[in-house]
């Protein structure tokens, strides 16, 4: 046990990875789902429970990340005033000019236990050259890693790996491109097993990639036939292969792991699909829900599709797709499944629950009081789920078959960014601030 010791006071002051790292948007398995923790809180504002408060210069809406005690969040600072990003839906177009002046896109790493800032990184300087939608920023992406390396994407303008030190590895630009109504990027990246994935779905040439995670080296780049979906892709690790899966306005679609079309099937998905997909059950779920659509389907599939899958006799009647539900996603948040229910958070403030194995109704959309609007997706522990409104208002909801508010925990600040869980804190990021949340 003293070599032990002494072998980590010789190592320092490395990072050392945990299981409990949050390393991707909506955590390692992409559920939104952590385990336990007796430090984890049910109730806060801006003085109880909060550990700190770290602020953070600029405009971002990606989630924190946590490697051991480092935490790492991305921002973009600019040198003039430009229109500040607001709650509420928008039904029309995106900001139609860049914004105006220099702008700085930053790389942040906290402390933790401190929220001090260990180092800072500018990444680029220079004038944005693509508009963006008037509820985002040009940092709208979560960071990812492996463990070792920090990789940050800014969606139309490129891909920076770093050492968890601070020390730029590599690069790889990213020619922007016309985005749907000038909406901009906003699809997160995520890593496996060596490889970095990228998806930049616009109205001129969209692509997946992958970037060797040591070298920054193009791996390979697939076309999509898409133009209006931001969804973060996810690598499904089942027990038949592991697939990357990437929900589209005209196709769904799994990819292999080198780049290779594994299969697809038209959903009738919404025109803007925003929520990722993720892994429940034994089973994949995919969701869009634009509020303007008359369809907005929920979809859970089995492991071990090929090809083209029919779905012209009714989508439950292809045996890869276990349940389908023809109007019960969301917009911009992703559903939770916590136990054996699967919860939809809607942007204009209601809540329901399905059974994810079936998806039979559990109860239809329960109104939350006060009434609040929503971007961030919801996550869950301790029998909770937690729903955080662009107020800054936490709803915490009872886990099960009734909907039930326990509590609500103000924070008093636009809040879009899904909030992020590591070691017994809970990091919620706002307009200006990072918060660190844990009891005692």
């Amino acid at each position: 046990m003293r070599f032990y010791f002494v072998l980590l006071a010789l190592i320092s002051p490395t990072v050392l990875a945990v299981a409990d790292d949050f390393t991707r948007f909506r955590g390692a398995d992409a559920t939104g789902v952590v385990a336990d923790h007796p430090r984890l809180p049910t109730q806060w504002d801006e003085s109880k429970n909060v550990a700190w408060v770290a602020d953070v210069p600029g405009q971002g809406w990606g989630s924190p990340i946590v490697v051991g005690n480092r935490l790492f969040v991305s921002s973009v600072v600019a040198d003039e005033a430009n229109i500040k990003p607001q709650g509420g839906l928008y039904l029309g177009e995106g900001v139609r000019d860049p914004a105006k002046g220099i702008h700085h896109w930053m790389v942040y790493c906290l402390d933790i236990d401190s929220g001090e800032t260990i180092w800072k990184h500018e990444a680029h300087t220079g004038r944005p050259v693509v508009p963006r939608h008037p509820k985002s920023s040009y940092a709208a992406e979560t960071p990812t890693t492996d463990g070792e390396r920090l990789f940050v994407l800014f969606g139309d303008l490129g891909l920076y790996a770093y050492r968890l030190d601070g020390e730029l590895l590599w690069s790889q630009m990213i020619d922007p491109k016309k985005t749907n109504m000038d909406y901009g990027a906003a699809a997160s990246p995520v890593v496996h097993d060596g490889q970095v994935i990228v998806v930049y779905d616009n109205k001129e040439e969209s692509w997946i990639a992958s970037f060797d995670a040591e070298s920054g080296h193009p791996r390979w780049r697939t076309p999509r036939d898409e133009v209006m979906s931001w969804a973060t892709p996810f690598v499904w690790e089942n027990d038949q292969r592991t697939e990357i899966v990437v929900p589209g306005q005209r196709l769904n679609r799994s990819y292999s792991l080198d780049g290779k079309e594994l299969w697809n099937f038209d959903g009738d998905m919404s025109v803007l699909v925003i929520p990722s997909p993720f892994a429940a059950h034994g089973m994949l779920y995919m969701s869009s829900g634009y509020v303007g659509d008359a369809h907005r389907p929920t979809f859970a599939l089995r492991p071990g599709a090929s090809g083209k899958l029919d779905t012209e006799s009714g989508f439950q009647q292809n045996k890869f797709i276990e349940w389908y539900q023809p109007t019960a996603s969301p917009y911009n948040t992703t559903p939770l499944v916590y136990g054996d229910y699967l919860y939809t958070l809607y942007d204009q403030g209601f809540m329901t629950c399905h059974n994810a194995l079936t998806g039979d109704v559990v109860y239809g959309k329960q109104r939350f009081s006060p009434k609040g609007s929503f971007t961030a997706s919801p996550w869950a522990y301790d029998g909770k789920v937690f729903c955080l409104s662009e107020d800054g208002l936490t709803y915490v909801i009872e886990a099960g078959e009734k909907f039930n508010i326990l509590a609500t925990n103000p924070l008093d600040e636009l809040c879009i960014a899904t909030p992020s869980v590591a070691d017994g804190k809970l990091f919620i990021r706002t307009l200006t601030k990072v918060y660190c949340i844990t009891q005692p």
